[in-house]
């Protein structure tokens, strides 16, 4: 086996046990909740520390990253991964599943960077579109990790008995992946003036945000949504999640092939059109089915619009590719923060239903802004300044 179809390999390993991770502690959430005897404001204390350790990692980590070679950090933060899932299953307190939580979110989000800049890197080797099928593998990942937590739920398992079962297995499978990744080389030093921020990378950290918005919306609005809106039970209201996570996850499995076969300008602007059209006829036709079928769509579309806003982020200087993807990833990140308390907010004056138009807006949005991937690319060499 070659080096980069090894290191393809390893990378994507990565990007499971990332999802794994996430999913993992996402199904536990209530049983700390209980454990602990927190109500829903305290537990969001300890959720938005965990939120503020990922903007941390991701925001600092660009820098290292290209000093360093992605490989260097990737290795040390996939393991960080698997050890810093165990301390939040094992706190005490508000105070210490908090601070567990923040320095879990810290390693979580410079696992972020350094898994992204290392799978541009193997797409840039392979020398053709794969970006997409990484984060394929990350939802994937994500689902693994949901029903393995609900599984362990389901055995009476305890929370801590669970992240420390799962962190260990992250831990022995980053190992493993540790020495397969794609080797990397270190950004060479250059004059100040070449380090200016690149106005393209702000610009695509804001179409990123919009995606997550969309995602966020889907994740927290789409059950309360079909249920409380439409009328639909309590069961059926969770398909709507269900059909986003799913389409999403089957368009990343093909979005590579459709950036290779019509470009990447060409895919982010159907994807934004499906996902806007998709939602918005889901809401204008008021009906449960409609409503399953238009989150399913809004999945679909967004599938791959990040994706191709990283490997164009990552193209523009491939020796700074960290730095790039910090300033994209952390700038999109708040868009998963702010859309739901957004689109809370707007419910109270208009109504869900008409707060989940602004998804569909962002969407279209996404669309009319998928030239500037060719444009930054034409007007922006690498190596250039910013």
């Amino acid at each position: 086996m070659d080096l980069v179809r090894r290191g393809r390999i390893a990378t994507s390993l990565v990007f499971l046990l990332f999802g794994v991770a996430l999913g993992v502690w996402t199904a536990r959430i209530p049983a700390v909740k209980e454990k602990l005897g927190l109500t829903d404001g305290r537990l969001s204390i300890a959720l938005l520390a965990f939120a503020a350790g990922c903007i941390a990692g991701m925001a600092l980590i660009g820098r290292l990253t290209d000093r360093f070679g992605s490989s260097r950090v990737l290795v040390p933060a996939a393991l960080l991964e698997g050890l810093l899932l165990i301390p939040p299953g094992f706190a005490g307190g508000l105070v210490t599943l908090s601070i567990a939580l923040f320095a879990f979110g810290a390693g979580h989000g410079t696992l972020n960077i350094a898994m992204n800049a290392n799978a541009a890197e193997v797409e840039r080797a392979m020398g053709r579109p794969v970006m997409t099928s990484f984060h394929a593998v990350y939802s994937i990942g994500g689902f693994t990790g949901a029903l393995l937590g609900g599984l362990f739920a389901h055995l009476g398992i305890g929370v801590g008995a669970t992240l420390l079962a799962v962190g260990l297995v992250v831990l022995a499978a980053a190992a493993w992946s540790a020495r397969r990744v794609l080797p990397s080389t270190p950004a060479p030093a250059t004059p100040a003036e070449e380090r200016s921020r690149n106005p393209w990378l702000l610009f695509f950290g804001v179409v990123v945000l919009c995606t997550l918005v969309g995602e966020g919306a889907a994740a927290d609005w789409s059950a309360v949504y079909l249920r409380d809106e439409l009328g639909s039970s309590e069961a059926f209201a969770a398909y709507g999640y269900a059909a986003f996570a799913i389409l999403m996850t089957v368009g990343r499995v093909f979005g590579d092939r459709l950036a290779a076969r019509f470009g990447p300008v060409v895919l982010v602007r159907a994807s934004g059109v499906v996902a806007a059209a998709g939602l918005g006829a889901g809401l204008l036709a008021g009906s449960t089915v409609a409503g399953v079928a238009g989150f399913g769509l809004l999945g679909l579309g967004l599938s791959c619009v990040a994706p191709q806003f990283f490997s164009a982020a990552a193209a523009i200087d491939p020796a700074r590719a960290g730095r790039a993807l910090s300033t994209v990833v952390s700038i999109g990140y708040v868009g998963f923060l702010i859309g739901p308390i957004v689109i809370g907010a707007a419910a109270t004056v208009v109504g869900l239903t008409a707060a989940l138009w602004i998804p569909v807006v962002l969407a279209a949005f996404v669309a009319a802004s998928a030239g500037t991937i060719r444009r930054s690319r034409v007007t922006l060499r690498p190596g250039s300044p910013g």
